[in-house]
């Protein structure tokens, strides 16, 4: 079959797996040169035959997961796709850390999963769109949720401005000239400020505040 996409299929449980070889083979374009159920198995095909795609389940002898890390460290031209029926955050992302280029459930239907194949071949990416809206979802959560147990977020407009120019170093009679404020209004705001910080001098308050808006 001339210009073949080649795959080696890994997975523990040979009913599965048969199955998933069969719809592969029967797809034009798509090649199985081989199928093992453990870490090693899929090591010793990826170095004897070197197929464009791994087909990897996560549940196996030895872990699906090294089994990508080694083999995108080792035989760069071989592309590890996870077939698996973990829905675990902590397994997507060390997947993809490990160099998987895609992560599909093996509820996956036959047309979908030659798709998916195809596109990794390509040099393309994939993950199930369920599991990546999720992903999606949590990292916005976690982000919204440092935003707001940052100390910064309770302080009001002005007190922000007076806090950044304190961390620049300013005085509070130069932060006052800097804002037409008079310099005991000033120190009224800092009184504030450091109560709503929690910290015991200005110096304080300004490391908080160059620290949170370093990136900013």
């Amino acid at each position: 079959m001339p210009d073949a996409t080649t795959i080696i299929v890994i997975d523990d449980h040979p009913l599965y797996r048969s199955g998933v070889v069969r719809t592969l083979s029967e797809a034009e374009g798509l090649l199985v040169l081989g199928e093992g159920g453990s870490t090693r198995e899929a090591l010793d095909l990826a170095e004897r035959v070197k197929p464009q795609i791994m087909l990897l389940d996560i549940s196996m002898p030895g872990n699906g997961i090294e089994a990508a890390r080694q083999i995108t460290e080792r035989f760069p031209g071989s592309h590890c796709v996870m077939l698996t029926a973990s829905e675990e955050e902590e397994d997507i992302l060390e997947a993809l850390a490990a160099g998987a280029r895609g992560y599909v459930l093996k509820g996956v239907g036959a047309h979908d999963l030659i798709s998916v194949v195809r596109t990794v071949a390509e040099g393309g990416s994939y993950v199930s769109p369920s599991l990546a809206a999720r992903l999606l979802l949590n990292m916005r959560a976690r982000e919204n949720k440092a935003e707001e147990t940052s100390p910064l977020t309770s302080l009001s407009e002005r007190e922000e401005q007076i806090l950044r120019l304190v961390a620049e170093g300013k005085s509070n009679k130069e932060v006052g000239r800097a804002l037409d404020l008079q310099e005991k209004t000033v120190k009224h705001y800092m009184t504030n400020i450091l109560q709503k910080l929690q910290v015991r001098n200005r110096t304080e308050a300004a490391i908080i505040a160059r620290e949170n808006w370093k990136s900013q």
